[in-house]
């Protein structure tokens, strides 16, 4: 098994066991500036002293400086910076640059996290505006990829890996470069749909002060800046359908958000082990179901244009991992399927032109399938214009898996991705008797508790990892049924009056009705 101090020389364990109680308190001090400063980053791989450099070439240290040490195991080379100690530690590594143009750029590193820290992350400031950080993911074994932007108006800047941690906790960190560039998220959303249902169950929603309000308004409060909202054909509770979808995407675009709308082509829940066609076009030929995805699509967002609320982006599908509309348009036959999803491209354009079509598979850590199913949908000849994958750290891979897919299918198929869905649990009890789907500790990502600050940490990494992809096609995020709570009534099953909601403990409102924390990460720059 991996060991992140393995190669820990015994001057650099013995310096640790010697840091001085008061340490954390010297990182109140700023940063000194004496060292030498250059305007380009240098030492970014750790590879000009070797292993066991107390400081390293290029690099300064403030406050617990026995944990902050080079070591082997590098990413892209023999050599990586690691911060670890046997006591409790706060340690700063960094560097002073002068001398800069002024302009936009970006911090990009490789890091691994043991995870436990106080705090532990990458920081760009006295760079004359906000300081910037971004935080460091829990990945034991696997490198991930991060950014952090800022802008320079001083011709100066500060770059800072930092931790705040308890005895034994850990981090790598490799391969930074420090260049012009820009970053951040155009898409900080989630999926409301359930939101028009439980509000009718007798659902509340209440600011973190516990004031009730409006969920969309407190929701877009928070920073929440586009809505998804899924479509079924004829649901057997009435909900979701195109009446309801027309009702809150009233509220939606009111709010100053712009819409997602998510087509699942069924009467309810389609996914990777079900696409049941609707009732009403049970039967129909293949040809028949062609027209029937044109004119259904057409219909709903027409109607949505009619009244003001345009949809700006829509998915052709949900979860189709397995194609639609079975058995007609499933991935056995890619011939219908392709002229499946050109049919409902074509109904999106025909609406509105500007408005960006998507193609959506689950299981966003499976690079080999995702590469499967979109390489088979170019070569037929499949119209998209923008790749959403689900991604569920429980059930779905790796932070590592999940970049390594999402990077990929960016850089292959040439196209803006963002993460469809994903949430994660603050609690694990159920609030509705109706057992929880992650209500178990050995089913959580190692690193998240089922707190509300793990809640908030999975989504401001997951976040981070989205805006690391490369040349700026990282479109964003959205949480999945933030307004899922539990209501009799409000259960999963549309033809269920009694079924219950086994969500409830990953909505974004607790169980008092509260917003809860992990909002923050809406205000993802």
């Amino acid at each position: 098994m991996f060991h992140p101090r393995r190669t820990c020389t015994r001057t650099r364990i013995l310096r640790a066991l010697l840091l001085p109680l008061a340490a954390g308190l010297a990182l109140t001090a700023p940063p000194d500036r004496t060292a030498a400063a250059a305007s380009t980053l240098t030492n970014g791989g750790f590879e000009a002293d070797g292993s066991g450099a107390a400081t390293p070439a290029g690099w300064s240290e403030h406050g617990a400086t026995g944990a902050s040490y080079t070591e082997s195991g590098g990413r892209g080379g023999s050599h990586r910076l690691s911060h670890w100690s046997s006591s409790a530690y706060q340690v700063e590594t960094y560097q002073y640059l002068s001398g800069l143009t002024n302009g936009d750029y970006r911090l990009t590193a490789w890091v691994r996290s043991g995870g436990g820290q106080n705090a532990a992350y990458l920081a760009l400031k006295n760079c004359g505006g906000t300081e910037q950080r971004t935080d460091l993911p829990v990945s034991a074994g696997d490198w991930i990829r991060i950014v952090v932007p800022v802008r320079v108006t001083n011709n100066q800047c500060t770059i800072s890996v930092h931790s705040d941690a308890d005895a034994g906790n850990w981090i790598n960190v490799d391969d930074l470069t420090f260049a012009p560039g820009t970053s951040g998220l155009a898409v900080k959303g989630a999926d409301i749909s359930s939101l028009p249902k439980s509000e009718a169950k007798g659902g509340v929603y209440r600011t973190a002060s516990g004031s009730a309000g409006d969920g969309v308004a407190i929701l877009r409060s928070a920073g929440m800046n586009y809505a998804r909202l899924k479509v079924w054909v004829n649901p057997a509770d009435g909900y979701n359908d195109k009446a309801r979808v027309l009702t809150l995407a009233r509220r939606v675009k009111a709010q100053g958000m712009k819409l997602l709308v998510d087509f699942h082509y069924s009467d309810a829940w389609a996914d990777p082990g079900k696409q049941t066609k609707p009732a009403a076009w049970a039967g129909h030929s293949y040809s028949r179901l062609k027209t029937d995805v044109y004119q259904h699509t057409y219909d709903v967002l027409s109607a949505l244009k009619a009244q003001g609320t345009t949809a700006d982006m829509v998915q052709v599908g949900n979860e189709i991992n397995g194609g639609m509309l079975w058995n007609e348009g499933s991935t056995g036959n890619w011939t219908q399927l392709a002229g499946l999803l050109n049919s409902g491209y074509d109904a999106v354009k025909a609406v509105a032109p500007a408005t960006t079509v998507a193609l959506h598979l689950a299981e966003g850590g499976d690079l080999d399938g995702t590469r499967w199913w979109f390489d088979n949908a170019v070569s037929q000849g499949v119209r998209f214009d923008a790749i959403g994958l689900s991604y569920y750290g429980y059930w779905h891979g790796t932070l590592h898996d999940f970049q390594t897919t999402l990077d990929d299918a960016a850089a292959r198929y040439g196209k803006p991705v963002f993460l469809a869905e994903t949430a994660y649990p603050f609690r694990l009890d159920s609030e509705d008797g109706l057992e929880n789907i992650i209500d178990l500790t050995g089913e959580l990502v190692p690193g998240y508790p089922a707190t509300t600050a793990g809640q908030t940490r999975w989504m401001n990494d997951v976040a981070s990892i989205v805006e690391a992809v490369p040349n700026g096609r990282g479109l964003g995020v959205f949480y999945w049924e933030a307004t899922w709570t539990a209501r009799t009534g409000n259960g999963w099953d549309p033809a269920d009056p009694a079924s219950g909601n086994g969500w409830e403990n990953q909505a974004l409102f607790g169980y008092d009705d509260r917003a809860l924390p992990a909002m923050s990460w809406f205000g993802h720059r």
